[in-house]
């Protein structure tokens, strides 16, 4: 009985970290309306400039947690966040800069984090 009783614990907190992960997953979509945005973000020129330094990944499994590896998804449903971009900086919430390589993503300002969240 005891040891059902443990199975069925350490089942209830895998699940339990299993969702709380998959919240912070990146999954992102862009639509066509600041209106429809949860962040409006915006792509500046230099790396220093940047919020947020992102690079796109290929699978949606590399996308998970809240470090700027971003999964553009095909269908609004499916994003965790939806973005829209902004044609100007003073209209962003999120500054971003698109990295080349997966080690060099990751928040310059931890004060926008939760924007992502």
């Amino acid at each position: 009985m005891n040891k059902q009783l443990t199975t069925r614990v350490i089942f209830i907190i895998a699940i339990s970290i299993a969702a709380i992960v998959s919240v912070n997953a990146q999954k992102v979509y862009t639509v066509k309306y600041s209106s429809n945005a949860d962040v409006k973000v915006f792509v500046v020129k230099y790396e220093s400039q940047a919020d947020l330094l992102v690079y796109t990944v290929k699978y949606e499994s590399q996308a998970k947690g809240n470090d700027g590896k971003w999964f553009k998804v095909k269908y609004e449903s499916q994003a965790d966040k939806k973005i829209f971009f902004t044609d100007y900086e003073s209209q962003a919430d999120l500054k971003i800069y698109y990295v080349r390589y997966s080690s060099e993503a990751g928040w310059r300002k931890t004060s926008k984090k939760h924007l992502m969240e």
